[in-house]
């Protein structure tokens, strides 16, 4: 039981990000840690850009106090979100992983907002949500 809250303590996943950015959700404050040309090519709306070599000196002008700080990277297997949750958690910010990354937000057909300001949305791989919407019901 103990492994089980361990882990929801420090992972959140992308139908949960979307649900608390939709509902306009305080407290939580998205970070992208990936490359400017990574988040040119796409991005979850509303998170901020801050590479994971960049976290250490720009944390202070993202975060809030008290705000829990959610990190991704490009997907599963990467493990840059794991990189910089470590180093936000260093600096003594509270901190989530959203596991499956921007890939599992593309692939379950949330918006994706590009580097030209506009957003796009996919529709979702049934391999990774029901086809009729990006919920799985869990």
């Amino acid at each position: 039981m103990a492994y089980f809250a361990g882990r929801l303590a420090f992972e959140t996943d992308v139908s949960d990000v979307a649900a608390d950015l939709e509902a306009g959700t305080n407290g939580i404050i998205v970070v992208d840690t990936r490359s400017r040309e990574a988040w040119d090519q796409g991005h979850v709306p509303g998170a901020v850009h801050v590479p994971t070599r960049e976290i250490a000196r720009r944390a202070a002008e993202v975060t809030e106090d008290g705000a829990t700080v959610v990190v991704y990277c490009w997907g599963p297997g990467c493990n840059g979100a794991t990189k910089a949750a470590l180093e936000f958690a260093r600096l003594g910010h509270p901190v989530k992983e959203m596991i499956g990354g921007f890939e599992y937000w593309a692939r379950e057909g949330f918006p994706v907002e590009l580097g030209t300001g506009e957003t796009v949305r996919r529709d979702p791989d049934p391999l990774t949500a029901p086809v009729g919407g990006p919920s799985c019901g869990c």
